[in-house]
């Protein structure tokens, strides 16, 4: 049997078997969407890379080692770039030449349970948005200040969320990011056939299993406790992983937030389009060439 086939009916059947933990037990569909919320979604087709691989890197975080790349001077302040959730670095490569070709060293790594670095605490497969933010911050402690962070979906917000637990970076560009969980849960809710019942105890349950409110990764609400430098946001308006509307969102509460709209780049593409890639670095170096000047 062909794999789409099989795909297919495995997928209808999830859906048929949570419409009936809905009806008549949606505690244990809760159990089961939690579960599947962690879960890393698997690597989509890799391309041949751009670049020349980087030096390579390894740091420990809680014991485990998340695995990296550097490209550029050693001396040269740093860029950090940051793939989101199913997501490797390589995803990131065509900013590496614009960047390093400023005059920037860029360090690029995989998070937790994702490409060639270790499981996390959840264990292979499996990870949180918690977990990429500690790998962040740790990355920048072991490299150095940051400059800048170009961040990709879920690795913006996990970005915000290590500048709301004590980061500091020189400016922001977010490629079509994720505004709030909270309306993805009910995304998640609908592609998987269960309703309000048992998204109303898969919630708490998320919330449990991070050890923080769903409502604390809200990026527009986090701008208005957070040092907010001036960020970039790209996103395509036929993405159908994550809503144009996130980045809107996010630039009306971002007080030096600019949003440039693409389409027809979707979720994945945009990270390799040429104008994308030349407007990103050119927002990420404006900084460096005010100083020099």
């Amino acid at each position: 049997m062909p794999a789409s086939r099989l795909a297919t009916i495995q997928k209808s059947t999830i859906v048929r078997s949570f419409a009936l933990l809905e009806r008549v037990a949606p505690a244990l569909g809760a159990r089961w969407a939690e579960r599947l919320w962690f879960r890393i979604p698997a690597p989509r087709g890799r391309h041949d890379r751009p670049v020349e691989p980087g030096r390579p890197f390894q740091v420990r975080v809680d014991g485990r080692m998340v695995a990296g790349e550097i490209w550029g001077d050693p001396s040269a302040e740093a860029v950090y770039l940051v793939h989101g959730w199913g997501g490797w670095r390589e995803q990131l490569d065509a900013f590496v030449e614009p960047l390093t070709g400023a005059g920037l060293r860029v360090v690029s790594f995989d998070g937790p349970s994702h490409g060639a670095s270790d499981p996390g605490p959840e264990g292979p497969g499996r990870s949180t948005v918690l977990e990429l933010a500690g790998a962040l911050a740790a990355v920048v402690a072991d490299q150095g200040p940051a400059a800048a962070v170009v961040a990709h979906s879920l690795g913006a917000m996990a970005t915000a969320s290590a500048l709301d637990h004590g980061l500091e970076a020189g400016r922001l560009a977010f490629v079509a990011p994720m505004a709030a969980p909270l309306p993805y849960t009910r995304t998640f809710a609908g592609r998987l056939g269960f309703g309000e019942r048992t998204r109303e105890r898969l919630v708490p349950r998320l919330e449990r299993r991070v050890g923080a409110s769903l409502a604390d990764f809200d990026l527009p609400a986090m701008a208005g406790r957070i040092a907010t430098p001036p960020l970039l946001l790209v996103h395509d308006r036929d993405d159908t992983e994550t809503a144009w509307s996130d980045s809107a969102d996010i630039a009306r509460s971002w007080p030096e937030a600019r949003l440039v709209s693409t389409t027809g780049l979707g979720h994945y593409r945009i990270l390799r389009d040429p104008a994308v890639v030349a407007e990103v670095a050119g927002f990420v170096t404006e900084p460096l060439t005010a100083r020099r000047s």
